[in-house]
């Protein structure tokens, strides 16, 4: 309001500053939209689909949500009480083989019965196979969440899937793929691994999704994307990544379980390491899978069908399974 000026034309200023601004609002909102900026867009992803914001470890699975998901192709998917992509589970007297992964082991480009968890189940007889993959997860989400889902899954065994691909860079990260927001990391001199990042700030698409005004609202959805990269800019650390396994594995014996890793290919880097503490593995070299490095060169089903067998003699060969596997039929 300007100095002085008398009460009986407060009312009309008021009014014609209240117009302009919602004139001018509308204006830009209406640019906005025309200019379509990719950072404003909603996306559509197996993440963006079917998940939804955690504080703890960024997204997670809808539980009992079911979506088409189309990368290199597409396929269905359900997610069960847990949140994860497999049929229900109970805990029981029945040991567990827990799988715990990204999108190889949420099997993007898989349908259900092409996944190598249910290719195993069949065939392990006397053990129940959970797939507890999440697709963009790196060691680091996988790890919190395998602390999460301890008490309601106990499982005998824990296998860890590492993504060659790209689990060294999300373990090295706060904000991967298109621009979701994650914990991550950091080494400590003595070797420690320190927790950052908690709570997680919502993504952005995360935002667009759950939130009524970033919705429907672009000049909202671009306050908010101005606000995450100030606030909350993307950041590397050195990479965690063997730590982060070394934890894993002390968290999983520690509860009385055995803990075994699979490689998507080999990573020299990590092989030394497992090898030099023991750890056992096994190796996918070879698995087919989908071309293109844009859709992630997910397993094709015979990839699935080698992964299986791999790991098949990766748990006999360390008895983590009691009985003689049954032959593929």
């Amino acid at each position: 309001m300007r100095e002085g000026m008398k009460p009986q034309k407060l009312l009309p200023w008021l009014g014609a500053f209240t117009v302009v601004t919602i004139v001018t609002l509308a204006a830009l909102e209406v640019v906005l939209r025309v200019a379509d900026l990719r950072e404003l867009r909603e996306g559509v992803s197996e993440r963006s689909l079917s998940y939804r914001y955690d504080a703890e470890l960024g997204w997670v699975p809808i539980p009992g949500s079911s979506a088409a998901v189309t990368n290199a192709r597409t396929i269905q998917a359900h997610h069960n009480s847990l949140g994860l992509r497999d049929e229900e589970f109970t805990l029981d007297a029945k040991p567990t083989i827990m799988f715990l992964g990204d999108s190889f082991v949420w099997g993007l480009d898989a349908e259900t019965n092409e996944r190598f968890t249910e290719l195993l189940k069949p065939r392990v007889a006397g053990y129940k196979i959970l797939a507890a993959g999440v697709s963009g997860y790196g060691t680091d989400q996988e790890y919190l969440l395998l602390q999460k889902l301890w008490p309601k899954v106990k499982p005998a065994v824990v296998v860890l899937i590492f993504c060659t691909d790209n689990d060294r860079d999300d373990n090295s990260s706060n904000i991967r793929y298109e621009g979701y927001q994650k914990p991550y990391f950091t080494v400590t001199p003595d070797g420690s691994l320190v927790l950052q990042g908690q709570p997680v700030p919502k993504s952005r698409l995360q935002a667009m999704k759950e939130d009524w005004w970033v919705r429907h609202s672009w000049l909202v959805r671009l306050a908010n994307a101005v606000y995450l990269k100030l606030r909350h800019p993307k950041l590397q650390v050195p990479d965690p990544t063997e730590r982060l396994v070394d934890k894993m594995r002390e968290f999983v014996e520690a509860n009385g379980a055995k803990f075994l890793v699979g490689v998507q290919t080999t990573d020299a880097g990590l092989v030394g390491h497992l090898q030099a503490k023991h750890i056992p593995f096994v190796t996918f070299d070879g698995a087919a899978a989908y071309p293109g490095a844009a859709s992630g060169n997910h397993w094709t089903p015979e990839g699935h069908k080698l992964v299986a067998e791999r790991l098949l003699g990766l748990l006999s060969e360390n008895a983590a399974i009691g009985t003689k596997p049954r032959a593929a039929e």
